[in-house]
C-alpha cells in the first residue's frame, strides 16, 4: 500500500473501535484501509502520548555545535578581551571547554548572539576613576557657558588620505596618493557652546612660546569679555564672584 495521509479523526475512529470491541481487528483495517503496521504504531502513541498524531518537534535541522553554556563562555572571554582573534578564542574553548570546531563556527555563534566587530575604543590604564569623579564633582558647580576646552589639531599633506575604497571582487583598490608629509600645520582652539571662540594656525609644530603668546592676547581676552558681559548682565546681584578657569580633566586618556 502506497504512502499516504491518514486523518486524524480516522485514526481516532479505528483506536476507539478496537478499544471498545465493537468490530474485529480485520474488519476495522478492512472498512479504513488501514495496515495493521501502522495502527499498531498508532495504538502506541495513543498509549504513550494520549494522541494519534505525534506532536511537532521544537527542534528543526541539525543540532548546534556549541550549546548556551559554550556561547556563554565565549561572551565572557569578548568581554574581558573584545580585540581576541577568531583562532585564539578556538584555542581557548578547545583548551577550556574541551570543543573542537571550525573558526567559522565561532563567527556565525556570536554573529547570532549579537556581537559584531568594530573600531575597539581605548581606555588608558594610567585612568584614575577616582580622580575623575572628583574633577566631575568639582566642574558640576560651574554652568555650562562658563567652561571652555582646548584642543590642537596637526594637518599635513597626508591627512586627507583615505584608508578605505572599493573595487570588484579579487581586485585591488588602488589610488595614487602622496607618501610625504609636505607642508604641515598646527592649530588651537578653544571650544565653548557658543562654538569655536578663539583659534591659532600656525605653520610646522605649536611651540610653547607661541602658544603662551595665544593664551595671553586670545584666550585670555575672550574669557575677561566674557566676564565683563555676565557681570554687567547681573549688576543686580547681591554678590558678584570672579570665576577661575577651570582645570583640565586629570587621566582623560
Amino acid at each position: 500500500m502506497p504512502n499516504r495521509k491518514i486523518e486524524r479523526g480516522v485514526k481516532l475512529a479505528c483506536i476507539k473501535l478496537y478499544e471498545h470491541g465493537v468490530l474485529p481487528l480485520s474488519t476495522i483495517l478492512d472498512v479504513l484501509g488501514y495496515s495493521r503496521r501502522t495502527f499498531f504504531r498508532t495504538l502506541k502513541l495513543w498509549r504513550e502520548t494520549g494522541d494519534v498524531v505525534a506532536a511537532p518537534s521544537l527542534i528543526r535541522g541539525r543540532l548546534r555545535l556549541l550549546n548556551y553554556d559554550d556561547i556563554s563562555y565565549l561572551l565572557l572571554l569578548i568581554e574581558q578581551n573584545p580585540d581576541y582573534f577568531l583562532d585564539e578564542l578556538l584555542d581557548l574553548l578547545e583548551t577550556n571547554r574541551f570543543i573542537s570546531v571550525h573558526y567559522t563556527t565561532i563567527h556565525r555563534a556570536l554573529e547570532r548572539a549579537g556581537v559584531s566587530q568594530k573600531k575597539l575604543r581605548r581606555i588608558a590604564i594610567e585612568r584614575n576613576e577616582l580622580q575623575r569623579a572628583d574633577y566631575v564633582h568639582r566642574m558640576s558647580q560651574y554652568p555650562a557657558e562658563y567652561l571652555g576646552f582646548l584642543d590642537e589639531t596637526s594637518k599635513d599633506e597626508r591627512t586627507l588620505n583615505r584608508g578605505f575604497g572599493r573595487s570588484k571582487r579579487n581586485r585591488r583598490a588602488a589610488k595614487k596618493a602622496a607618501f610625504k608629509r609636505g607642508r604641515r600645520t598646527s592649530t588651537e582652539a578653544l571650544l565653548s557652546l557658543d562654538g569655536i571662540v578663539a583659534c591659532k594656525t600656525v605653520e610646522g609644530s605649536m611651540t610653547k612660546q607661541l602658544f603662551l603668546e595665544w593664551l595671553e592676547f586670545n584666550v585670555v581676552s575672550v574669557f575677561n569679555s566674557f566676564l565683563c558681559s555676565h557681570l554687567l548682565s547681573n549688576l543686580l546681584a547681591p554678590q558678584m564672584q570672579c570665576l577661575p578657569w577651570p582645570p583640565q580633566c586629570p587621566s582623560d586618556g
